[in-house]
């Protein structure tokens, strides 16, 4: 009998680690998110009258993958309230991954092209802007596939 019970409070154990580790990796990406947020909201929100019709249309397009972003970031944690006590942890974990992973794809063009808008400041060509805001996720991508290959050899 003591044996069951000490096993089942070891799982228990094993479940809120569980559960502790997926919700606080959510946390962190939405508070990013969030204050990725306030900072785009900021800026629209008191835009310069030297923004052309570009930076408005790639401001408007930030926003909207950011708020995409934080709603698929904190969807775990939504996710976690609604379903607690939750029996099959790997279904959550599962879910919760494929949040987090849809949510970085909106994170990364957020980021891209927050950086697109700072670079026309800088150098005054919108494709230039493009080119130049795209070299860290080429890098980002190259360093990626770099590691895949030394792990082949």
């Amino acid at each position: 009998m003591v044996d069951k019970d000490e096993d089942e409070k070891g799982r228990k154990d094993d479940l809120a680690k569980d559960y502790g580790a997926v919700l606080r990796e959510s946390a962190i990406l939405t508070s990013f998110s969030g204050f990725l947020f306030g900072f785009l909201l900021n800026i629209s929100i008191n835009s310069s009258v030297s923004f052309i019709l570009i930076d408005k249309i790639v401001l408007l397009i930030s926003l909207l993958s950011i708020t995409t972003s934080v709603s698929l970031f904190i969807m775990p944690i939504i996710y976690h309230h609604l379903e607690y006590p939750y029996i099959d942890i790997e279904k959550f974990k599962q879910r919760s991954h494929r949040f987090t992973l849809f949510g970085l794809i909106p994170a990364m063009i957020t980021l891209f092209l927050g950086l697109q808008l700072a670079m026309r400041f800088l150098v005054g060509n919108v494709v230039v802007s493009f080119l130049l805001g795209g070299i860290p996720f080429v890098l980002i991508y190259a360093f990626y596939r770099l590691r895949k290959f030394r792990t082949q050899n």
